[in-house]
């Protein structure tokens, strides 16, 4: 089985949810990047999720609401828009937090799981992380895979653990 028929066995695409969201962000011309897991996924081996978290350009972002509002189910949060789609189990996270805005410009195409898209750069990957794992207002069990994902993009560029903040590492160990 290939790796994108696996994801979507897993998450019970049987709508083409993925298909459809990938397909409705290049085809409007929105500057986006992959962030969060998936991100996480496309510098080191893959761990499969429900989650697909999206980062989109300052300018791009009301567009793209509006886009997903037209097509899928949205919720929208604080820091983030949540859509879904019936037939799915995908879990898609735009995230509107403007600390998230500049990483689409940075972004390069990569492989994830059987599909090649824009990708937070790595450094940016670990910035995210460490602003998920420090933020009291996740879920902790939210907090905790994202101190694994940290552990696993440490493990695979160690150079980047002064990016850690010492809090963060302690709890590594």
């Amino acid at each position: 089985m290939q790796a994108l028929d696996y994801w979507k066995a897993v998450t019970a695409d049987r709508s083409q949810f993925l298909d459809r969201v990938v397909e409705l962000l290049e085809s409007s011309g929105a500057a986006f990047c992959l962030v969060g897991g998936q991100a996480v996924n496309a510098y080191v081996e893959p761990v499969v999720s429900l989650d697909l978290d999206l980062a989109v350009a300052a300018p791009d972002l009301e567009r793209t609401e509006r886009l997903f509002d037209e097509h899928f189910l949205v919720e929208r949060f604080p820091d983030s828009v949540k859509v879904s789609a019936p037939g799915s189990d995908l879990r898609v996270q735009l995230q509107t937090d403007p600390r998230y805005a500049s990483f689409p410009e940075r972004a390069e195409r990569r492989e994830v799981l059987g599909l090649t898209l824009p990708v937070a750069r790595l450094e940016d990957v670990v910035q995210g992380k460490v602003w998920a794992a420090l933020d009291p207002n996740r879920r902790a069990s939210k907090r905790q895979k994202d101190l694994a994902d940290l552990a696993r993009l440490l493990e695979g560029y160690p150079h980047l653990r002064g990016s850690v903040p010492q809090e963060l590492l302690d709890r590594l160990l």
